[in-house]
């Protein structure tokens, strides 16, 4: 008689046993925020309170382990900022997907307790915030992930892919709109408007479109640049657009009137980032040519031009907390921090090389 089943191989299943053994077993490193709030919590009721001179001068942490049992939580120290606690240069964990296809954009959920992240194949990645294991994978686009963006109220989030096509998803990532724009050109940089009522988006059809979250329709298509659009950012304040552009410029729009404000000339090459800090003062950009510009938007003046990287510049964010603070991922992984401001320096504050195995592709949160 025919047997359609196939054989057992045998190594395979004690291979998949001894697999399954070693992950039971395994103890995952995880961030416990609990100890660092109770200090915290302690020190405004007893320090803060006191009267007495020598109990309000909390005790300087050394670095040794000992003195971490003393340490709070980051916005303890914002009353009296020390730049130097916010350089994370030290590796919690390494997570690795199931699928080895290249993370393309990543954001934190509402809350920070998950990571959500997009690869090439278009799928959703959901990673626990704590102990750092996979949740759940999901296909959300055709194409390759290119950009994802939460809207302030964090309510809603937009995604792009390469194929010109754009997302809403509600904060449980169920599918909400889908809009097909850019000519079917890949859209690199979604950023909503300070009351979330517009959002912009940017692509490979050299042009900067402003969107109406409601209506899912196009308001203005500001044409300018004269290549790939790579980057683009609304003032976290104001009705301005930042955007960068395969042409080497950086232009700030009205998208109100849909007219150019003004056009910075300071790389050599393409502007691959654009950043506004939190009161939208300063606007950093980066670029192909191993630079990033700080300028002081209110007087239209650079301010400093800092040389760290040996290869282009990926990626860019602000610390939450420290204006002043400022990290950056180059093609070549390696991780940079930066202290700007009066007190700050031109010269990298802290390194981390080949904080990947390759590149820091376009993400930093």
């Amino acid at each position: 008689m025919f047997n359609s089943k196939p054989p057992r191989n045998n190594d395979n299943e004690a291979e998949d046993a001894e697999q399954k053994a070693a992950e039971r077993n395994l103890i995952r490193k995880c961030i416990d925020f609990h100890t660092p709030a109770v200090i915290d919590i302690n020190n405004r009721l007893y320090y803060n309170s006191s009267r007495s001179s020598h109990v309000r001068n909390a005790p300087y942490l050394q670095p040794h382990s000992a003195y971490l049992r003393l340490m709070g939580m980051p916005i303890s120290t914002v009353a009296a900022p020390n730049a130097s606690t916010a350089f994370c240069t030290h590796l919690a964990h390494v997570t690795r997907a199931k699928n080895s296809t290249p993370v393309m954009s990543l954001s934190w959920t509402p809350g920070g307790r998950r990571l959500l992240t997009g690869n090439q194949e278009g799928e959703f990645t959901l990673w626990d915030g704590i102990t750092f294991g996979f949740e759940l994978i999901m296909s959300a686009h055709d194409n390759s992930f290119r950009n994802m963006a939460w809207s302030h109220n964090r309510n809603y989030l937009l995604t792009s892919d390469a194929g010109g096509n754009i997302k809403y998803w509600s904060p449980s990532i169920a599918p909400v709109q889908s809009i097909d724009s850019h000519n079917g050109q890949a859209i690199h940089a979604l950023s909503f408007s300070p009351s979330d009522t517009k959002f912009v988006s940017c692509g490979d059809d050299a042009t900067v479109r402003v969107w109406d979250w409601a209506t899912h329709s196009e308001e203005r298509v500001l044409e300018g640049h004269g290549w790939d659009v790579k980057c683009a950012q609304w003032h976290p304040r104001s009705s301005v657009i930042c955007s960068g552009s395969k042409d080497n410029l950086v232009k700030l729009w009205d998208p109100r009137a849909g007219s150019c404000l003004a056009t910075l000339y300071g790389h050599k090459n393409t502007v691959t980032k654009v950043q506004w800090n939190n009161n939208g003062n300063w606007l950093i950009t980066a670029s192909r040519d191993q630079l990033i510009k700080l300028y002081d938007i209110r007087a239209m003046k650079e301010l400093v031009s800092l040389k760290g990287h040996n290869k282009e510049v990926t990626s860019l964010a602000f610390h939450p907390l420290f204006e002043t603070v400022l990290a950056s991922g180059g093609m070549d992984g390696t991780l940079l921090f930066w202290n700007l401001g009066p007190k700050g320096s031109d010269e990298p504050a802290a390194r981390i090389p080949y904080a990947h195995g390759k590149m820091c592709r376009r993400g930093l949160q």
